[in-house]
């Protein structure tokens, strides 16, 4: 057994870690920023200052973890109001995680797995599924502050002994999935006809619950030291493909228009959405054989069963 700290805990994937690593019989310590949020069946440490300052002064006395998976970040949106975007991504996602390494290590811990992003990587996949040994060209602050804390943890690991794990999931979805996915799903029951039929472009997807057993592994397992892997689902649908299973699963048949992807990138443009709809219309897949070879890991649940899943959910709040 061991003992595991997860920053972020009151997030979507935060509160699925926490169940996986409490049902693996790992005690686990669940780090939020408000004391209102609960995270069922883990301890709770509550510490509200901003991008974590003061972690290491309010460290509880005799709080010895094993590992941090570090989850909390500023998130990527499409319409930031930030003055600057790149410092509010940077003060968060690398100061932010530096702090929790540091912190970390001088309380014990020996390895941290930080949930970086693809966007790290690139937006597109260029036609070759990204790999862990490609070069990262990331197209946004978001993306870039990601791959900068990629960075400075690997340093700082390098420095201080403290074992680094990264990785890089895709687009993340399951019950209480927000965001993208949920604007999918909103369109899907109110039956609104989409001008998608036409793109065939894949992506890759994980179910959150697969994220989650595939971070108890990394976070446990001595293999996964000092490595960075990708993660995703069995299978890479393409747009229509994703939207005819989850209209079917929410009993709600896709109303798909076949309007050429030129016109569709067109409109983007014209509309001020160009960028929005290249990552509508362009691939991205990744390369999951590293996380499969060295850890020996195979996601526990299909595409299918997790968009099954996330559909029932849906349906029991409509």
């Amino acid at each position: 057994m061991s003992c595991v700290l997860v920053t972020g805990a009151n997030g979507l994937v935060g509160r699925a870690l926490c169940r996986a690593l409490a049902a693996h019989g790992h005690d686990v310590t669940a780090l939020v920023r408000r004391g209102d949020v609960g995270v069922g069946g883990v301890r709770k440490w509550c510490h509200g200052e901003a991008d974590f300052m003061g972690l290491d002064q309010a460290w509880p006395r005799g709080f010895a973890p094993d590992c941090v998976v570090h989850l909390a970040a500023r998130v990527h949106v499409i319409n930031d109001t930030a003055a600057d975007p790149f410092a509010a991504f940077r003060a968060t996602n690398v100061e932010g995680a530096l702090r929790v390494a540091r912190a970390a290590r001088e309380h014990g811990a020996r390895r941290m797995v930080f949930v970086s992003s693809v966007k790290a990587a690139a937006e597109f996949d260029d036609g070759v599924p990204l790999a862990e040994s490609m070069p990262a060209a990331p197209d946004d602050a978001y993306g870039l502050s990601k791959l900068l804390a990629e960075e400075t943890l690997w340093q700082y690991g390098e420095q201080s002994g403290l074992e680094i794990v990264i990785v890089r999931p895709p687009l993340v979805y399951g019950p209480e999935v927000g965001a993208n996915f949920l604007q999918m799903m909103n369109a899907l029951w109110r039956r609104l006809p989409l001008p998608l039929g036409a793109v065939d472009a894949q992506r890759s997807l994980v179910y959150v619950e697969n994220l989650a057993d595939a971070l108890t592994h990394c976070a446990v397992d001595p293999r996964a030291a000092n490595a960075c892997f990708y993660v995703r689902d069995d299978q890479d649908p393409s747009v229509a493909g994703l939207l005819r299973a989850l209209g079917r699963h929410l009993d709600r048949p896709a109303r798909l228009l076949p309007v050429p992807v030129s016109l569709l990138r067109a409109a983007g443009v014209l509309t001020g959405r160009g960028a929005q709809m290249d990552r509508l219309t362009r691939s991205l897949r990744v390369d999951d054989s590293r996380i499969r070879e060295t850890l020996g890991w195979t996601g526990p649940y299909t595409l299918d069963e997790g968009l099954a899943a996330t559909a029932r959910w849906y349906r029991s709040t409509h």
